[in-house]
């Protein structure tokens, strides 16, 4: 039977952390509690101050292994936030992961919806049934706001506005801000919220405070959250995968597209550092370039005939 290395119960004080005290999602925990079982029984038992060549070792044999890039840099994320941890708790003299790199990421530009398809979405028929206009609602509220599923999921009623046209969530790390919900989204809650009343009252169930609730009364989850959006999809006809997160990446790039200020988009995102919303600056300037290929005279796409 395997030994277990002497950093396993630092590993989970720093997991326990992570949730408690940083407020992290339970399936980041999952994640990085596997990156760290994985490194730990790779790393030998004496290796108690482990250093940046075994943690560039590591990372070589993964890649070896023909793990992805991208699933190397989030193992590699794991390890610098427990390896952090360790130094701030002076368990360890020097943090070995600081200034260790993973693999180079290719440019991925998200995925965006046009403005005509968002609006083919949210001008759908639905039914003036519980589910109906709750699904109409959670449309509207993701496209308005730029949340994340996560973050729509556990907004509570109490923190929603609707005289002033914004709502309060909760992000990463627990942080709060404010988004704020246009006049169809309003309109789209005031017509729901009725509904969910009634269906409190049919399923004789306390409030739970969740603004978007399930069919039993309880609050719905971000897994049926993104169900939500990807059958109303398919239903309005669009060819691409539609998620939550693409509204997300829509709703950034259309606020870019009319002239909304970077920084401005970055505080209703809720991202901490400016180079994550300046991904949108370049799919603005993606979509401006195929319009331009295709209605310019010597644009790319007139350039052979």
């Amino acid at each position: 039977m395997p030994t277990a290395h002497p950093l396993e119960p630092r590993a989970t004080e720093f997991l326990v952390d992570l949730a408690e005290s940083r407020g992290m999602s339970s399936s980041t925990v999952r994640a990085y509690r596997s990156d760290l079982r994985g490194f730990l029984s790779w790393l030998p038992p004496a290796r108690v101050e482990p250093d940046r060549l075994d943690i560039r070792r590591y990372l070589v044999e993964l890649e070896q292994q023909g793990l992805v890039a991208a699933s190397i840099q989030r193992k590699l994320a794991a390890l610098r936030s427990f390896f952090r941890y360790l130094h701030d708790h002076r368990v360890l003299a020097q943090d070995p992961a600081r200034l260790v790199r993973g693999p180079k990421l290719p440019r991925r530009l998200p995925k965006v919806l046009s403005v005509g398809q968002v609006e083919t979405l949210l001008e759908l028929p639905f039914e003036q049934t519980f589910p109906g206009r709750r699904d109409r609602a959670i449309l509207e509220f993701l496209y308005s706001t730029g949340c994340r599923v996560s973050e729509a999921a556990q907004t509570t009623l109490s923190h929603v506005d609707l005289p002033g046209g914004h709502a309060r969530v909760r992000g990463k790390g627990r942080k709060q801000r404010l988004v704020m919900l246009g006049p169809k989204a309003v309109e789209a809650l005031e017509a729901y919220l009725p509904a969910r009343r009634e269906q409190l009252e049919l399923r004789q169930r306390p409030d739970p405070g969740a603004l978007f609730l399930n069919h039993l009364g309880g609050r719905l989850s971000a897994r049926w959250l993104f169900e939500v959006v990807l059958s109303h999809a398919r239903r309005a006809g669009i060819p691409q995968r539609v998620t939550p997160h693409g509204l997300r990446h829509s709703f950034a790039t259309h606020l870019l597209d009319r002239g909304a200020d970077l920084r401005a988009v970055q505080e209703l995102l809720g991202h901490e550092r400016l180079v994550t919303t300046a991904i949108y600056t370049h799919v603005s300037m993606a979509r401006l370039r195929e319009a331009y290929d295709k209605a310019h005279p010597h644009g790319a796409d007139r350039s052979t005939e």
